[in-house]
């Protein structure tokens, strides 16, 4: 029976703003605006002898029809990204990396790349490195968060150094930030095969902002 599809439809979605509930009341607006649309021009091209004032009116339908389309064609996009974990606005994340100074004849090769469950992507690193006051290496880069996830993990590659893991302590969807944050140690080091794993240590750490 048409009831008990609808029942189990919405049983099945999920009733978060961002889940598939979202998709389904985007649909049924969009339904609505499409027969909204069809009896106004229905009415409007049986109609025989028109006024001024009915072409004024019928003018002023249509341009409401047109925006509530407008609307709905909206809102059924960002519906639809957010039911993917697409991030329409594509925020991004400033970060400084602190490094020894020791590490200073690798940063010409070095790489970083922020890694989450959906996708992997290469940094913007920004200058040439700065030296804080305690005489240490700072790596200043960019990237762009381009899904909705808390899973997201920041990669610091050097040549000849073991792979450090700085975990980013974000919102699936962040504010904007004016400031950095504290620093933050890395949250993993990764070791060679056959290797015992290496602990985190105070030589490298990292702390960021939203804009």
């Amino acid at each position: 029976m048409p009831g008990n599809s609808v029942a189990s439809l919405l049983k099945i979605a999920d009733d978060s703003p961002d889940g598939a509930l979202g998709m389904v009341m985007s649909g049924l607006s969009g339904v609505a605006a499409a027969l909204a649309v069809a009896i106004v021009l229905t009415v409007y091209f049986r109609s025989g002898y028109r006024s001024g004032h009915d072409i004024l009116r019928h003018s002023l339908a249509a341009t409401v029809v047109l925006a509530l389309l407008a609307f709905v064609a909206y809102d059924m996009r960002h519906a639809a990204l957010a039911y993917l974990g697409i991030n329409p606005a594509k925020p991004a994340v400033e970060f400084e990396i602190r490094l020894p100074k020791a590490a200073l004849s690798a940063i010409g090769d070095s790489q970083v790349e922020l890694v989450t469950n959906r996708n992997q992507k290469l940094a913007d690193i920004r200058g040439a490195p700065a030296s804080d006051s305690h005489g240490r290496i700072v790596l200043r880069g960019s990237v762009t968060l381009d899904y909705r996830t808390t899973d997201r993990v920041v990669v610091l590659n050097l040549p000849g150094q073991p792979q450090r893991e700085f975990r980013l302590r974000l919102a699936a969807s962040p504010s904007h930030s004016d400031q950095f944050g504290p620093w933050h140690l890395a949250d993993r080091v990764a070791s060679p095969a056959g290797e015992p794993a290496r602990e985190p240590n105070d030589a490298f750490a990292i702390r960021y902002r939203v804009f």
